[in-house]
């Protein structure tokens, strides 16, 4: 098993579970190892290109093939469903490997990569479907592994700053990749072509700089003591206390984590925003989520992850408060999309930072697929149950079970209060 050196990223040797590289006497380690910045920059590039296809994929579906809502609805479930179902394979596969999380996630990154110039071909129901599901493949094979590497290459007391860089740097990709879409749709005749065209290019970019920037290789020897990597190892880390909370409780919020979509469907609702401008709401939580993710990692090593976590699930259900109250002010989007893009900033490489507290570094990949597959699973139920409850009962009684259930389930986390949660080390 090896972990990323903090100063110059090269392995080093995992001497016990959970350790992190810590610096001789006399010397200071910077607050970011260059392996989580060069992991950053592939993520940047991977979501410029993955969101320029997301940010014209509705459009290009129903007003340019002719799908049905339903038939939508089906692609946007395999879209968002299939990542979660190989998280754990993922996981698993990068440990099974003796350590060689970059060429797992490596693996993932190509084949979402391979999935681009396919959509070019691909004009009806099925073939794009396993397009899709090949592209959330990739996404969920290479998921798990790379936050690995990022907790492997950092110390417990900056692992909180670590995950909110490379979610920043993330999500710049992720603000970058609708208006790259937007350039090339309006400089092109062919657009759809095109921006499919282009995405495979910067998503082969990506690929280039995990191979040649990010350290990995030959595994090297496992610790004697080390446990190996197997399923059974896998499932077996739910009985570490602290790791079973962990799991519970990321579960039991995301049980109550309404899906994106829905939260800027109910904003346009509220406010009646153009259909042109509807595609600009989800670079305000970005946009918001880039701001934070830095600060509220640095917060969460010195402060504490558990009341970070907690605080941005409180973030969420003011953000759900907002939404059912009888107030249309001018400053109402951009609350909402503030709060929304906090939430986000507070939990998503918080949760993860905590977690790999509470795993042997031999295990490292299968415990943080364990924590991110349940959460994705349990956010993909409450999307379903969410449209369900809205087609049934209207948007404000769907809200309102939504706003209920976060505030029982968040109550439930605070009585497990997982110890990995509570601070840094």
């Amino acid at each position: 098993m090896y972990v990323a050196d903090s100063r110059s990223g090269a392995p080093r040797t995992a001497t016990s579970a959970g350790d992190a590289v810590r610096p001789r006497a006399g010397r200071r380690l910077p607050a970011v190892a260059p392996t989580v910045l060069a992991l950053g920059m592939v993520s940047l590039i991977t979501d410029v290109s993955s969101e320029m296809v997301t940010a014209v994929l509705p459009l290009y579906l129903v007003a340019g093939l002719g799908l049905s809502p339903l038939g939508f609805g089906l692609l946007d479930g395999i879209y968002n469903g299939v990542s979660a179902l190989v998280r754990l394979a993922g996981g698993h596969l990068a440990d099974r490997g003796g350590g060689r999380h970059k060429w797992v996630a490596g693996a993932g990154y190509a084949l979402s990569a391979a999935c681009k110039p396919l959509l070019l071909v691909a004009h009806t129901l099925t073939p794009i479907g396993l397009v899709l599901a090949l592209d959330r493949t990739g996404k969920g094979l290479r998921t798990a592994p790379r936050d690995a590497l990022i907790s492997l290459s950092s110390t417990a007391e900056n692992r909180g700053r670590a995950f909110g860089v490379h979610r920043a740097m993330d999500t710049a990709g992720a603000l970058l990749g609708p208006l790259a879409a937007f350039l090339v749709l309006r400089a092109t005749v062919d657009g759809y072509d095109a921006v499919f065209t282009v995405s495979c290019c910067v998503a082969v970019v990506g690929v280039l700089v995990l191979v040649l920037f990010v350290p990995g290789g030959a595994a090297t020897p496992r610790a004697q003591n080390a446990t190996r990597a197997t399923l059974r190892a896998a499932f077996a880390l739910l009985r570490r206390r602290d790791l079973r909370r962990i799991a519970v409780c990321a579960l039991l919020l995301g049980l109550a984590t309404v899906s994106d979509s829905f939260v800027y469907l109910l904003l346009q609702r509220r406010l009646g925003v153009p259909d042109r401008w509807f595609a600009l709401l989800p670079l305000g939580t970005a946009a918001v989520f880039l701001l934070l993710a830095v600060p509220l990692g640095r917060i969460a090593d010195r402060a504490g992850r558990w009341r970070v976590f907690l605080g941005g699930h409180l973030a969420l259900l003011l953000t759900y408060g907002l939404l059912l109250f009888p107030w249309h002010g001018t400053a109402l989007p951009y609350a909402v999309l503030l709060l929304h893009g906090a939430f986000y900033a507070a939990t998503d490489g918080v949760l993860m930072a905590a977690a790999a507290d509470s795993v042997p570094s031999e295990l490292r990949s299968s415990g943080l697929a364990l924590v991110q597959t349940g959460q994705a699973l349990a956010r993909f139920t409450c999307s379903l149950s969410f449209g369900a409850a809205w087609t049934a009962w209207g948007d404000r009684a769907a809200l309102t079970g939504s706003a209920v259930a976060l505030a029982v389930c968040g109550g439930v986390a605070l009585v497990l209060r997982p110890g990995g949660l509570r601070g840094a080390a």
